[in-house]
């Protein structure tokens, strides 16, 4: 009995150890699929490299196509980071321009056109503010200029205008109707300045393999600090051959100076095109004086009223020696050509007794004034922007303006600046010629015998003369006019006697271009208050 419940309980307990038994190996089972599971690419992946590797091994090379798989998912995955990066990046720049510059949304911030001028010139002040040499631009700041451009310059696809047009019908009948097409100014002129932006990125790459110059650092010591030009003096100077420069590469220097003159020229006209169209502000009329002398002054007044009247000799008689000077007998014009104009638009619509005298001489006053105007800017191209002009761009609504207006203006401040780069190279390569040959250079301008120049005065004189100094004039095609005066004042002055005094007085108040090549970036701080206007209310 005792042994029959003996053997009963063994059968009981080899039961259960079968029962357990089969339990934990389908718990195993189960863990191992769930694991497997998880990791089963990584368990391809090293199944397919094991078997990659013994492929290689045995010399058949089945592997390569897997891991050409994965480099390609790699390449995917970092354009894909990179893409959502820039997007990122797109939409806080468009936020930013929508909230104009207030990130906070308070409602301080600018209008949109203010908003998106201010970004083309922060753009171009970021990019090209270290374009110290004649080099090409690194990729990557290329890249960053070409994509942010693209970006700001993709608002005026949606400034449209409607236009009518045919359309044919299903039966063959033609119906007209209106459909949107880019704004006329925008559509003819968005296209040339994206041309002249090309131009001087291929004119900087031009620069890539030559080695007929080079750069020192302005910290460097260097023995000969006499050829160092002090108005640059946050410039590397240019360091030619003792030898100077080859035929060819002058050559080639000539050539990309005038093709970045025709580019400086061209944007020069589009920038003034732009701001003469845009609306003169109410505030910028209630700061005028009452009537044009009072703007410009008695002797100026005179100058300008004289029965005879020589734009040439009323310049020379300015005194023109600093920036500020300039930009003061700048504002001065422009403030009394906006008061005789609005007093001629006055008289006619009172149509009083005697005014066509009046506005015959108003009309004369103003066309001197323009010519003195476009002296100044043939001159001195690279003085900041007027009063009337930083008021136009503040207070200015229209968007597409205001794309025309930036855009054309930091293309024009880079065309300047390489402009005067090339400049520099070619005065460091006059600076090595023998003295004779550049005193024979030198033209006497005056009967009466005279010293020759030394090289720095003659190359400094010829440098003030080039072609880089002539941009609005050309362009507009006051050339033959301009000779033609010069030859009457050379034929009615034979008889006089130029002192020599006089003409080197001359030639230093022509020779005020380089003090002012560097203004044209630093156009924010001419703005002043004006990411957060005043005159709203």
């Amino acid at each position: 009995m005792v042994r029959a419940v003996e053997q009963e309980q063994e059968t009981y307990r080899s039961k259960l150890f079968n029962f357990r038994g089969m339990f934990e190996i389908t718990g195993r089972h189960t863990k191992s699929l769930s694991v497997d599971g998880a990791s089963g690419l990584d368990g391809e992946s090293q199944a397919s490299k094991s078997s990659g590797d013994n492929a290689d091994q045995n010399g058949n090379g089945h592997g390569a196509p897997r891991s050409k798989v994965n480099k390609e998912d790699i390449a995917l995955k970092e354009l894909r980071e990179k893409l959502l990066q820039e997007m990122e990046q797109m939409k806080e720049r468009f936020a930013k321009l929508l909230l104009g510059e207030d990130m906070s949304g308070g409602g301080k911030g600018v209008s949109s056109a203010l908003a998106l001028s201010n970004a083309f010139t922060n753009l171009a002040a970021s990019i090209f503010g270290e374009q110290r040499r004649l080099e090409p631009m690194p990729a990557e700041r290329k890249a960053k200029w070409r994509k942010e451009i693209d970006w700001l310059l993709s608002v005026t696809d949606y400034i449209v205008e409607m236009v009518p047009s045919q359309q044919k019908n299903k039966d063959g009948t033609n119906m007209e109707i209106m459909t949107t097409r880019q704004r006329t100014d925008l559509h003819m002129n968005i296209p040339a300045l994206r041309k002249l932006d090309t131009m001087l990125i291929d004119c900087l790459d031009n620069f890539k393999d030559q080695n007929e110059f080079y750069y020192v650092k302005k910290d460097a010591d260097d023995g000969d600090k006499k050829s160092k030009n002090d108005d640059k003096w946050w410039l590397p100077t240019v360091k030619v051959p003792p030898e100077g420069l080859s035929d060819g590469a002058r050559k080639f220097l000539q050539y990309q100076k005038d093709c970045v003159n025709q580019v400086l020229k061209a944007a020069m006209a589009i920038n003034a095109q732009v701001l003469s169209e845009m609306e003169i502000p109410e505030s910028y009329i209630e700061s005028l004086p009452k009537n044009g002398r009072a703007s410009l002054g008695d002797s100026i007044y005179r100058s300008i009223t004289d029965e005879f009247f020589d734009p040439d000799q009323f310049l020379m008689g300015m005194d023109l020696s600093s920036e500020h000077k300039i930009l003061d007998l700048k504002n001065r014009m422009e403030a009394s050509i906006v008061i005789w104009k609005r007093k001629m638009i006055q008289k006619d619509s009172k149509s009083s007794w005697g005014s066509a005298v009046s506005l015959e001489k108003r009309e004369l006053f103003e066309e001197r004034a323009e010519t003195i105007l476009l002296l100044l800017k043939h001159r001195f191209p690279g003085i900041p922007q007027s009063a009337l002009d930083i008021s136009k761009i503040q207070f200015n609504g229209d968007v597409g303006q205001a794309v025309l207006e930036s855009y054309s203006r930091i293309l024009e401040s880079l065309a300047f600046t390489v402009l005067s780069r090339i400049e520099d190279v070619l005065y460091a390569d006059q600076q090595t010629q023998a003295p004779s040959q550049t005193a024979r250079k030198s033209v006497s301008r005056s009967p009466a015998p005279k010293p020759a120049l030394t090289p720095k005065e003659d190359t400094e004189k010829s440098g003030s003369e080039t072609p880089g100094s002539m941009t609005l004039l050309d362009f507009m095609g006051w050339e033959a006019d301009q000779g033609d005066s010069e030859q009457k004042k050379d034929h009615n002055h034979s008889n006089v006697q130029v002192s020599d005094e006089f003409m080197k007085e001359l030639d230093a108040r022509n020779q005020k271009l380089p003090n002012i090549a560097t203004k044209k970036v630093s156009y924010l701080e001419n703005l002043g208050a004006v990411r957060s206007p005043t005159s709203r209310h």
